[in-house]
């Protein structure tokens, strides 16, 4: 079976010309089959504020209310995807921009209201791996914008690192799929004030034992939870690195034993 590279990559890393450029250049050098996930968050609370919208947090989620929808559609699905899908373009990648909803690709359902009311947001329930394989097989590059589809609500806002990890489970039938999470660390760091802390190999057990200890905390929970989720499913390799270290061994690999 042939292998491809699944590359999540967080919002602040696409939304600088000189950071987008870099990693544009390392993801288009990279042989072989791939797709792109990528986020947008930072850009979406900076026009949402330039057209008067409040963006409410909570504990790092975005709540997506009606208007906060429409910023999110334009931002995700259109400015940063296409400023995306056009710089791998300059570059001979033969990149297509979609969104859950294109070809029904990743469909959600609106997330249930249970103490937090977190509007418009997706809960993924499939990936049509089908799909992404035939068009992967056709020379196309996929990037994925995080935004998901609901026959009831239609776009839906949704975690660009699940959608990630869906996508790579999704593929699996298809291709051996290592997935990466890219970030503004070398990997997870024992120490976060140390950037060369970098923890080669979290097991389960290891990761129950950093949790306990409080080193892994905040966001990396959820990363690691979907990169053991992915491994459980059948992904070959689940990495976590710098964008800048694309193509080199550096990072955390999250094994399951």
């Amino acid at each position: 079976m042939a292998d491809i590279n699944v590359i999540k990559v967080g919002g602040k890393i696409v939304e600088e010309p000189d950071t987008l450029a870099n990693l544009l250049g390392l993801f288009s050098a990279m042989e072989g089959s791939k797709a792109l996930v990528h986020g947008g968050g930072r850009s979406a609370t900076r026009i949402a504020t330039l057209l008067g919208i409040e963006s409410k947090m909570v504990e790092g989620r975005r709540i997506t209310d009606a208007e906060t929808l429409k910023v999110v559609t334009m931002v995700y699905g259109g400015l940063v995807n296409k400023n995306i899908v056009a710089g791998l373009q300059q570059l001979g990648v033969n990149a297509l921009g979609l969104t859950g909803a294109d070809m029904g690709v990743v469909k959600s359902d609106k997330r249930p209201v249970k103490e937090i009311d977190y509007g418009f947001v997706g809960d993924v329930k499939s990936v049509d791996g089908k799909r992404l394989a035939d068009l992967i097989a056709s020379g196309v590059v996929p990037v994925m914008a995080p935004l998901s589809f609901s026959k009831e609500y239609g776009l839906l806002n949704t975690n660009a690192d699940t959608i990630a990890a869906e996508t790579a489970k999704s593929l699996v039938p298809y291709y051996d799929v290592t997935l990466t999470f890219c970030f503004e660390k070398n990997g997870v760091l024992a120490d976060e004030n140390d950037d060369n802390s970098v923890i080669p190999e979290i097991t389960p057990a290891l990761y129950a034992e950093y949790k306990q200890k409080g080193i892994i905390t905040g966001g990396m929970i959820p990363k690691i939870d979907n990169a053991f989720d992915a491994l459980n499913a059948g992904v070959k390799k689940v990495v976590i690195t710098k964008a800048e270290n694309l193509g080199t061994q550096c990072g955390t690999v999250i094994v399951k034993n």
